[in-house]
């Protein structure tokens, strides 16, 4: 089935492209999601005015990201845990702590945006990576305290 991509799609295609994928693909996900349209001639002959509208808005999200990206990486995070003996925490930091800490700070992110490399399972200082877009992934520094 053809399709008209209104977003990057990572290994399908860029915005904007006519793309053939497979009919269950577009049906089930990319349609539904709004991530593409069908590629008949009406929407291909709408496709140019939806591209620069499309485009437009990609702007905006990239700069939002680039801001936003600036923001993340020039702060450190502070983040109490109860802790034991040896520094070794009970538990361990997720990235759900780290979400709901950086909303505290004013930032929200989305928890499924935030990777951490290893878990967080003892006292100390901490890098994890934030995946705003495909462009922006600034490193935020996490400093995590006994309660």
């Amino acid at each position: 089935m053809k399709v008209i991509l209104k977003d990057d799609i990572k290994s399908v295609g860029k915005m904007g492209e006519v793309v053939s994928v497979a009919d269950g693909y577009a049906r089930n996900f990319l349609i539904p999601k709004g991530f593409a349209v069908g590629a008949s001639t009406r929407n291909i002959k709408a496709l140019e005015h939806e591209k620069r509208v499309i485009e437009a808005g990609a702007k905006k999200v990239r700069q939002g990201a680039r801001l936003l990206s600036e923001k993340i990486s020039s702060m450190t995070l502070t983040v109490k845990a109860k802790a034991g003996e040896e520094d070794k925490l009970f538990g361990s930091i997720t990235t759900m702590d780290i979400a709901d800490a950086l909303k505290a700070e004013g930032v929200t992110v989305d928890r499924r945006k935030i990777v951490i490399e290893e878990p967080i399972k003892r006292l100390g200082g901490y890098t994890v990576t934030v995946k705003l877009h495909t462009d922006e992934a600034p490193e935020l520094k996490i400093q995590v305290v006994a309660e």
